[in-house]
C-alpha cells in the first residue's frame, strides 16, 4: 500500500478522475454515512458533496488528505490534523480513516492506520488522538483493537454529535525492514496452494509458501528455499515468473527468522515481498519436520484454492490481488 497526498489542480480542485474514485469510495460506505449523517442521502453520494466534504477537512490548519492505493487501485483514505483546534490538545489527530467497503476484511484498515502512525512518529509525535461517533460502534471496536484507549467523551465540533475520544501512545519503535519472497504453485486445474496463518498482529489470513530472505540471498533463491522447507516439494527447482512485489506490515514473533542483514529480529516488521508463480502437481506437503516448522511459523493448515474461492476470498488473503495476478499470469 502506498500513501500519497490528495492531488489538486492549479485552481485547487480535485482532478475529475480522482474525484470519481473518491465518490465511489465514499458511496461504498453507505452504512457508516447512514449512522453519521455526513451526507443528506447515503444512497446518493455525489461528487460535488465529496469535494465539499474534503474541502472542509482541508480548511483546518495543518490538515492533510492522504490516498491509499494498492496495485494502483484506490482502497482508502485518511485525513490527518497536525494539531487539534483546541490549543490545550498537544497531539495530532486522525480526522477520518475510510476503506472501500468492497475491500474490507483484507487488512487495509490496519495497514492504513499503521502507516499513518508511522508518519506521526517520524515527525516526532509521541501520541495520536481521534474521535469516534457514539453511533458507530464498529468503528470503536476497530480502533480499540489497534490499541487506542477511550480517554473521554464530548460532542464533535462540526455537528454536535456525541463522540468518544481515543488516544494511543506512539512509543513503539519503527518497524524493521525485512525482505521476503513467496511462490504461488498452481496445479493443472488452476488451483493455487495456500497456507492459513495466525499472526499476533493481523490475525488469521491465507498466504503463499515463503518467508524472509537470508543475508545476500536473491529473492528467487529465497523463494525456492522457503518453498522446499515449508512443503517438502524439492522436485520444484525453479520459482517461476516474478509477477508482483508488494509491502505489508505484521509482527514477527520468532527469533529464528532473520532481517536483511542476517541478524535475528522480533517484533513489528515492514516486509517487502516478491511473488513468483510456477506450475506444480496437486498434492499434500510432505516431510518429517513440517509439523514443527508450521507450528513455529503460525501455520494452522493448508488448502488448494480454486479460482472461484479466490474470487470470493472468505478470509483475508496475501497478497489481496492474488486472483488478478494469476489471471494475468495465465494470459502470458
Amino acid at each position: 500500500m502506498i500513501l500519497t497526498p490528495l492531488p489538486r489542480t492549479p485552481d485547487g480542485d480535485i482532478p475529475a478522475p480522482v474525484l470519481t474514485e473518491l465518490t465511489a469510495l465514499y458511496a461504498s460506505n453507505r452504512e457508516f454515512h447512514a449512522l453519521s449523517g455526513d451526507f443528506p442521502d447515503p444512497d446518493d453520494v455525489r461528487p460535488e458533496q465529496v469535494a465539499a466534504a474534503l474541502a472542509d477537512e482541508l480548511a483546518h490548519p495543518g490538515a492533510q488528505v492522504l490516498l491509499a492505493r494498492s496495485a494502483g487501485r484506490l482502497v482508502g483514505l485518511v485525513v490527518t490534523l497536525a494539531e487539534h483546534p483546541d490549543p490545550a490538545d498537544p497531539d495530532p489527530w486522525i480526522g477520518l480513516l475510510m476503506v472501500d467497503a468492497n475491500a474490507q476484511r483484507q487488512g487495509y484498515g490496519r495497514r492504513l492506520a499503521s502507516l499513518t502512525e508511522d508518519r506521526f512518529r517520524s515527525a516526532g509525535h509521541t501520541a495520536v488522538r481521534l474521535g469516534v461517533l457514539d453511533a458507530t460502534p464498529k468503528s470503536l471496536a476497530f480502533w480499540t483493537a489497534l490499541g487506542y484507549e477511550v480517554i473521554g467523551h464530548r460532542e464533535d465540533r462540526a455537528l454536535g454529535r456525541p463522540c468518544a475520544i481515543l488516544r494511543k501512545a506512539l512509543s513503539t519503535p519503527l518497524r524493521t525492514p525485512r525482505r521476503a519472497a513467496r511462490v504461488a504453485v498452481v496445479d493443472p486445474d488452476g488451483s493455487v496452494f495456500l497456507f492459513r496463518y495466525d499472526n499476533v498482529e493481523v490475525g488469521v489470513h491465507w498466504a503463499l509458501p515463503g518467508g524472509g530472505l537470508e543475508a545476500d540471498e536473491r529473492p528467487s533463491e529465497g523463494a525456492l528455499r522457503e518453498l522446499h522447507e515449508e512443503t517438502g516439494w524439492t522436485d520444484l527447482t525453479h520459482p517461476g515468473l516474478l509477477v508482483h512485489t508488494w509491502e505489508h506490515d505484521f509482527t514477527l514473533p520468532h527469533s529464528r527468522l532473520r532481517s536483511s542483514g542476517g541478524t535475528p529480529i522480533v517484533g513489528p516488521v515492514h516486509q517487502h515481498e516478491h511473488i513468483y508463480v510456477t506450475h506444480g502437481p496437486h498434492r499434500e506437503p510432505t516431510g518429517p519436520h513440517l509439523a514443527a516448522a508450521h507450528a513455529e511459523d503460525g501455520i494452522l493448515t493448508w488448502d488448494w484454492w480454486t479460482r472461484k474461492k479466490l474470487a470470493e476470498a472468505p478470509e483475508p488473503l496475501w497478497p489481496p490481488s492474488l486472483a488478478r495476478l494469476l489471471d494475468n499470469w495465465q494470459g502470458v
